[in-house]
């Protein structure tokens, strides 16, 4: 029998899982349990082509946790538990600790503990995941892997802020970067597709969180997001970057503690902020109407994207290898790809193929390609990207040399 290997994504409401099939490298099911702790939770299973969902007051994570071994035991995903070998863990902040995803063990969870100061939204489920699978799946390894490894190869000038230097060396303030796992894969599809490890990239993960990121020699160089996720690029409800001053000025203006702003800077700003909307279909839609607002919005989004590409373009002295678009926008929204290539044509001598990209989106044929022209300086491409892939990648490899290591130990032990 097959191992198999699950792969989970604890957000601070939600529970995203899939789990995989190691002989065949298959998705068996994934899900999605969502509201948890409010009294109209819900969750949805997909497999063999089928969507079931179903509702369940569901209050915490460990009854989400409970719902889905359930689920995977009375639908014959598994027929025992100890059929599972290993659990990925997606963590949002390794800090300095890590560059790489490890096996967790305690040394490992106290340090998530220990940085929960930095990730305060994401880390409180995150640690409650780890802890009940591992009281669940005793026998199974538990692997973190981390939305900041990808970006520690940063050089220190690019990930300090100019604030005391103290603020860094005994609070840990400068840059971390997120979408890590996203970048990485990226990455790795882009050394492969042109044929060397030492790829110079420019890789825009555009969602509604956003970030890019500049890979100098397949190293992470720089990257949009900072501290926390906030920083960088306007995204669908996080302003990106803004004049710091901003805060002190609104919070004596409107009468807000830092608290409220720092909220409303993550959650009701953005493309929601200006345009009252963050859904880009719904964006695109008011725009083609004449909505000035949505008009906005995106034109703002579209230029803080341009805006990195310049800046990273010159901190590769030029030597781009790619510029990739990928994420559910980057993915999907064939006129904002179409639009940014436009804006930055004759700068970067680069010329967009409107066939091709016009046919690439999920919802089409095809799903990735070089949308610019062969004799562009630069070459553009639409990658989707694959962040459980990597976990799954990730897990499974710890997993396997974990087992190896056991076994040579009771080898030599014989």
């Amino acid at each position: 029998m097959s191992d198999k290997y699950l792969v989970i994504n604890a957000g601070s409401s939600s529970l995203k899982f899939s789990l995989y099939d190691m002989g065949e490298v298959k998705e068996i099911v994934n899900g999605c349990i969502e509201k948890i702790g409010d009294s109209d939770s819900f969750y949805t299973l997909k497999y063999a082509g089928k969507k079931v969902e179903k509702s369940k007051s569901i209050s915490n994570h460990t009854e989400a946790l409970r719902t889905m071994m359930q689920e995977l035991l009375e639908n014959k995903f598994i027929n025992d538990i100890k059929e599972i070998k290993g659990v990925g863990h997606r963590v949002l902040h390794g800090g300095e600790f890590y560059s790489q995803s490890v096996l967790i063990d305690e040394e490992v969870l106290a340090n998530i503990k220990f940085l929960t100061k930095l990730g305060p939204l994401h880390h409180p489920s995150e640690i409650e995941g780890i802890t009940i699978m591992q009281n669940l799946l005793p026998s199974a390894c538990q692997v973190a892997v981390f939305d900041t490894a990808f970006h520690q190869t940063m050089p220190k000038e690019n990930y300090m802020y100019a604030v005391p230097y103290e603020w860094y060396s005994e609070n840990g303030v400068r840059k971390y970067g997120f979408h890590g796992t996203s970048h990485k894969y990226i990455t790795e599809v882009m050394q492969e597709k042109l044929g060397k490890e030492d790829v110079n990239l420019i890789i825009c993960h555009l969602g509604s969180g956003a970030s890019m990121c500049c890979v100098k020699y397949g190293k992470c160089l720089n990257t949009t997001m900072g501290l926390t996720p906030l920083d960088g690029l306007i995204m669908g409800t996080r302003c990106g970057t803004i004049d710091s001053s901003i805060i002190n000025y609104i919070a004596e203006e409107r009468n807000l503690s830092v608290s409220e702003i720092n909220t409303i800077l993550n959650k009701k700003s953005g493309l929601l902020g200006i345009a009252s909307e963050n859904d880009f279909r719904d964006l695109n839609e008011l725009a083609s109407k004449g909505n000035e607002r949505a008009k906005l919005a995106l034109k703002m989004f579209q230029n803080s994207i341009i805006r990195y590409i310049g800046q990273y373009y010159m901190e590769l002295n030029g030597m781009v290898d790619a510029i990739i678009f990928t994420a559910g926008i980057g993915e999907n929204n064939i006129d904002l790809r179409a639009d940014i290539v436009n804006a930055m044509s004759n700068a970067l001598d680069i010329k967009l193929d409107e066939n091709v990209n016009n046919d690439i989106a999920r919802f089409k044929k095809n799903q990735s390609g070089m949308i610019s022209t062969p004799d562009s300086k630069i070459k553009v491409f639409v990658i989707p990207t694959n962040e459980e892939y990597m976990i799954l990648k990730d897990t499974y490899e710890i997993s396997q040399k974990l087992k190896n290591s056991t076994s040579r130990k009771l080898t030599k032990g014989n």
